[in-house]
């Protein structure tokens, strides 16, 4: 399990710079095996250290890319496949540990609507943050997938916060999921209307 200050939704990418020791040897130990660990929110406290209070939900992730440098650090980039939940925090030994159980999503998938009203809200919140000068993905992307995909991939590249991530990751169905975003990214565009035009 690799706990972070971020969230891994379903086909989100996930890049990682590897340093801490007992993390290295969590992806030591992965790319040995079947290339695939377990991501939850650090919901208080720091990545760096322990004494976390970890999330009971998160998302299975598998590495695409590995480097290993000289110095025993990695670089890697693994992308989100399932949903998990966890039952048992196991110790720390050297990297945490867990006991999970896939979490699948239940009806109703999202609609081409749905997936088509969150990446243009998605396109209009980047690119009032692209004229507020603030770093963004381009507001040109085109999310050229099937419905259930765009709504996680939009929601992967949402520039929001990582607590509003984690209650989209738990919504029960891809079709709440999008209708939670939608008004997300309305919020926000809104705020950021107002900031561009007070500033």
């Amino acid at each position: 399990m690799f706990p972070l200050g971020t969230v891994l939704l379903p086909f989100g990418a996930l890049p990682l710079h590897v340093f801490e020791p007992r993390y290295r040897a969590l992806v030591e130990r992965v790319v040995q095996g079947d290339d695939r660990f377990g991501v939850v929110l650090i919901e208080r406290g720091s990545e760096v250290g322990g004494d976390d209070v970890r999330s009971d939900v998160g998302c299975l992730a598998e590495i695409r890319e590995v480097q290993a440098f000289d110095d025993g650090r990695y670089a890697l980039i693994a992308v989100g496949t399932e949903r998990i939940r966890v039952t048992e925090w196991l110790p720390d030994d050297p990297h945490p540990w867990a006991l999970t159980v896939e979490w699948p999503h239940e009806p109703p998938e999202a609609t081409h609507e749905e997936a088509d009203r969150c990446q243009a809200l998605l396109r209009s919140t980047l690119a009032r943050k692209a004229e507020l000068g603030e770093a963004a993905a381009p507001a040109t992307l085109e999310l050229d997938a099937p419905p259930d995909v765009v709504v996680d991939l939009a929601a992967s590249l949402a520039p929001i916060g990582p607590l509003d991530k984690q209650v989209l990751l738990r919504c029960p169905d891809r079709s709440s999921r999008a209708s939670r975003l939608a008004a997300m990214l309305s919020e926000e565009v809104e705020v950021l209307d107002a900031r561009i035009r007070f500033r």
